[in-house]
């Protein structure tokens, strides 16, 4: 057994510390995916995320909050979760496999003015990457969202995200952090709010 205490302060010791290495390391980059996704709404395109597992659910998490609202009732932020429509990813899944169900979507709705945020841990899921191949080959700007060492993700994203942690819950902590921080600035800069 643990004790309870004494994980509960050093759960939320390391988290501070990755958060602060966070604002250290990754303003750059934040301002960069604000303003690509500011460019892709405003000539008409979408922010497309997507994701495994936890990243899955950040991806639905975050096209909701600009398709509905974040702080206030506005306009909506067009986006989207490719990793919703059960009937879309079995079908692909069954036909060209688990490794296709990002990317043959992107092939069917993605276009040029859009954003492709891809979310893994690891940066080394075989989906997710292919779903960043096929962004790129469209002409996308790609953002990997990843952890420390940005995975073979980081090699065909245009922004990279890369949490400072090995730590699979740090980093998801992270990027939803990351991800709403996102969300409040679009509805800012779009003037929205």
């Amino acid at each position: 057994m643990i004790n309870l205490s004494e994980f509960f302060f050093s759960e939320l010791d390391e988290h501070q510390k990755i958060l602060n290495l966070t604002r250290e390391k990754l303003e750059t980059e934040f301002i960069n995916l604000v303003k690509c996704c500011k460019l892709s709404i405003e000539n008409g395109g979408k922010i497309i995320f997507f994701g495994n597992g936890g990243s899955a659910a950040d991806s639905q998490h975050l096209s909701t909050e600009l398709t509905v609202k974040f702080s206030k009732v506005r306009d909506p932020i067009a986006a989207i979760a490719l990793t919703t429509d059960t009937s879309t990813l079995t079908a692909i899944g069954n036909d060209f496999g688990f490794e296709k169900i990002f990317s043959r979507q992107i092939e069917a709705i993605g276009n040029q003015n859009d954003t492709a945020i891809a979310i893994s841990t690891s940066g080394n899921s075989n989906n997710v990457i292919e779903g960043a191949k096929s962004a790129k080959s469209i002409g996308m700007t790609v953002v990997g969202f990843t952890g420390m060492s940005g995975g073979d993700l980081s090699k065909f994203s245009d922004i990279n995200i890369m949490i400072p942690s090995n730590t699979v819950s740090r980093i998801q902590e992270m990027h939803i952090t990351i991800g709403q921080m996102l969300c409040n600035a679009l509805e800012i800069n779009l003037g929205l709010v």
